[in-house]
């Protein structure tokens, strides 16, 4: 019986130390990558706001090397993100009774071509987009604009992260 038990304990510990090799605590599998390419997102958008491209390129090169244990390249890179922002929008979301706007959207959408050089059959082209609402008595600029950066970028470089290593 004593027998029975240890043989017991140790499949259980053999089977729990196998098995949490296929996770990350960040919940992304690189598989054997070793490097990561992010190229210049261009702003292709309609409207225009200068410091958006600079802004997203560098936030997911940032999620990815603090995420990963990727090593971030310049070209070759096992795992490639290419791409433009598309479109840059404010609309009008809530009306007063004055039929004027009491609440405004902004919209970012992102085009993402994503490479595995090592599994060809996760590569994929697709748009990621969010929005940020903020008062119309606001001006998107300063403060106001640098919140809708935070929480659209955050929000599409981690949908960029979940569908390209996290398999969500």
């Amino acid at each position: 019986m004593q027998k029975i038990k240890h043989i017991l304990v140790l499949l259980v510990t053999l089977t729990t130390i196998i098995s949490c090799g296929v996770y990350s605590f960040t919940g992304g599998d690189t598989g054997d990558a070793k490097t990561i390419q992010v190229d210049f997102f261009p702003n292709q958008a309609p409207l225009i706001e200068p410091s958006l491209s600079q802004r997203f390129t560098q936030d997911l090169q940032d999620l990815f090397t603090r995420q990963t244990n990727l090593t971030l390249v310049n070209n070759s890179g096992d795992l490639h993100f290419e791409g433009e922002i598309v479109d840059y929008r404010i609309t009008p979301m809530s009306a007063t009774s004055n039929q004027t706007a009491a609440q405004n959207r902004l919209t970012i959408t992102v085009n993402v071509r994503f490479t595995n050089k090592l599994v060809e059959k996760d590569n994929f082209e697709k748009r990621f987009s969010f929005y940020f609402d903020y008062a119309a008595s606001q001006q998107l600029t300063g403060a106001v604009l640098d919140s809708a950066f935070d929480e659209i970028i955050e929000r599409i470089t981690q949908d960029i992260f979940n569908a390209s290593v996290a398999k969500w």
